[in-house]
């Protein structure tokens, strides 16, 4: 059997030696989170299989149970050779869903807690030559604890915009093959302004006598060098470029990296980066100097046979062309952590995006909250810094919070921003702004008129608050985060949902479509819209598409949709 999923899964920091672990292993649930105490670590052999990185909740697992499920084991073999073992070894989680502890040959490897951040451990002292046995417990109990488990429901079925869960492992298992001393990290900032970009890299190992080497390529020509000695655990350089070329909404340029550890270690990683500035000014995002309406659809980034997985990486790819065809430039990835090859095909194809956390199901002001949410957005926020389509963050979605503390959406906004001081940051997109760098409202009106209406007074300062109870508009930009979310599907049978009353035809449907977002482009205050949704997920039937992607209406229809989605916008207009 081919190895799903067989893509080097960290496309911004790629060695050539690595082995991906994906593929059939054993498999065992633990309904009672017992198995500790039943000795499960010390089974000959796990009750049955499932093929990795899919969840046991998916079809594509082989197993497609989709009841609660407390905790699960996994375990397989691998093989290793004398000279994989030559430096260090790296083990490599993408994601496990939710607390995790890793075992090799018996012995414990570590653990992690968060189930959308990936993670790794340094396994070098419990590999050997030959066999090697990896056993991985997880445990997600998402339905009694207050976990983030975003659009996860947290009851037996789904209902209302809570879809199937996913437990345990469900994005890509590797290891990597690296020096003593290695290149841990990189984080990369780019400046079209300047025509540079800064190249900082976090090193693991004692880089005494190391230099780092920086190179940028561009279409194969160099075009950039420079050079510094190592000290301590980080190496910082300025890149030069001696040729422009800009990332730009559906135009991406991307230069290529090679970042080279010299000295005392040899060690070596190939990276990309896209040159772009994000700035807001005049009520509008501006990327390298042009202003760019933001014409976004709500992305859930979920598949029937996968569930959070997608079935192959030219899915992800797809899915991003499906939108584009649409007339989108770009996306809120909704609710959960996208994979990181996500982020690869909206670099590559000029995309905008959104990153955001999980945060449906947690509690935010309790002290396991804020615990669950600081550690694992952290991580978050250092895995994808780098990629040029991501635009903005944002920690938490309609969050009511501010009643009893009002410090804590400050604070995430406060994290975020020094995180990553170089994008747009949203406290609670739809909920209660307190600080914000741009003010958003989910507004779900059917009615295109009195959708029009909602914003009439814009101009003078008054913005449209929609259900939000706190946070008055103080002029930041102004956009409309979600909207439409049409209930329609003629075809469907059982119980489905979706925002207003369901139109009688397709033709009421695009009308509606074609009114509502009419509104927000020839308003000259608005500087953005996110249409719900791209596809319908389950019982949430309100997408563009069918939840397996074929299309829900005409070609026709679709041109329409196309139309007025890439009309000039008003706010574009006046600049």
């Amino acid at each position: 059997m081919a190895i799903p999923r067989p893509e080097f899964p960290r496309p911004q920091l790629q060695r050539d030696t690595w082995m991906n672990l994906n593929g059939v292993w054993e498999f065992e649930f633990d309904p009672g989170q017992s198995g500790k105490e039943r000795g499960v670590l010390a089974k000959e052999r796990l009750d049955r299989e499932i093929l990795v990185p899919f969840c046991p909740e998916s079809s594509l697992s082989g197993i497609g149970d989709t009841d609660f499920h407390p905790a699960v084991w996994y375990r397989r073999s691998f093989e290793l050779t004398d000279g994989q073992l030559s430096g260090r070894v790296l083990l490599h989680f993408q994601a496990v869903d939710y607390a995790s502890e890793i075992w090799v040959n018996g012995e414990p490897a570590g653990s992690h807690l968060g189930g959308y951040s990936s993670f790794a451990l340094d396994v070098t002292r419990l590999v050997r030559p030959g066999m090697n046995t990896l056993t991985v417990y997880a445990a997600d109990s998402t339905f009694r604890d207050p976990l983030p488990r975003g659009k996860q429901s947290d009851r037996y079925s789904g209902y209302g915009c809570s879809y199937t869960r996913t437990t345990g492992i469900w994005q890509t298992v590797w290891l990597e093959f690296v020096p003593q001393t290695y290149i841990g990290r990189l984080r990369l900032i780019p400046s079209a302004a300047s025509s540079s970009v800064s190249v900082e890299a976090v090193l693991e190992g004692d880089a005494a006598g190391c230099a780092l080497h920086a190179e940028a390529f561009y279409q194969g020509r160099k075009v950039g060098c420079a050079s510094v000695p190592c000290a301590g655990k980080t190496a910082n350089v300025c890149i030069p470029l001696s040729e422009t070329h800009l990332w730009a909404v559906g135009k991406p340029e991307l230069y290529d990296l090679t970042v080279t550890l010299t000295g005392s270690s040899e060690d070596c990683v190939q990276s990309y980066f896209g040159l772009r500035d994000i700035v807001l000014r005049d009520g509008c995002t501006w990327i390298n100097g042009e202003p760019v309406f933001q014409r976004l659809v709500l992305d859930q980034g979920f598949n029937p046979e996968g569930i959070y997985t997608a079935p192959t990486d030219e899915f992800l790819k797809r899915d991003i062309e499906l939108s584009m065809s649409l007339g989108f430039n770009g996306a809120r990835f909704h609710q959960r952590v996208f994979e990181e090859r996500s982020y690869y095909w909206a670099d590559k194809l000029g995309y905008l995006v959104w990153g955001e956390f999980p945060s449906w199901g947690l509690d935010i002001e309790s002290p396991n909250g804020i615990k669950y949410f600081v550690r694992e957005w952290t991580e978050v926020v250092q895995r994808d810094w780098n990629h040029p389509s991501l635009i903005g963050w944002c920690p938490f979605n309609e969050t009511w919070s501010g009643i009893q503390d009002p410090t804590v959406v400050p604070t995430a906004f406060d994290l975020t921003r020094a995180l990553d001081p170089t994008r747009i940051v949203i406290d609670s997109s739809g909920g209660n702004h307190f600080e914000t760098d741009m003010y958003d409202v989910h507004d779900y009106e059917q009615d295109p008129e009195m959708f029009r209406e909602n914003y009439a007074k814009l101009d003078e300062g008054l913005g449209f608050e929609g259900h939000i109870s706190g946070g008055k508009w103080k002029g930041e930009p102004y956009w409309v985060s979600e909207y439409g979310g049409t209930w329609w599907n003629p075809g469907a049978t059982g119980d489905s949902w979706g925002y207003g009353n369901r139109p009688r035809s397709e033709e009421e449907v695009i009308e509606r479509y074609v009114g509502l977002t009419r509104v927000l482009l020839e308003h000259p205050k608005i500087c953005g819209f996110c249409y719900t949704q791209l596809t319908d997920v389950e019982q949430e039937q309100n997408g563009l598409l069918y939840y397996d992607r074929t299309p829900k209406f005409t070609e026709e229809n679709y041109r329409r949709i196309r139309e007025v989605n890439m009309t000039t916008a008003a706010m574009e207009a006046k600049k």
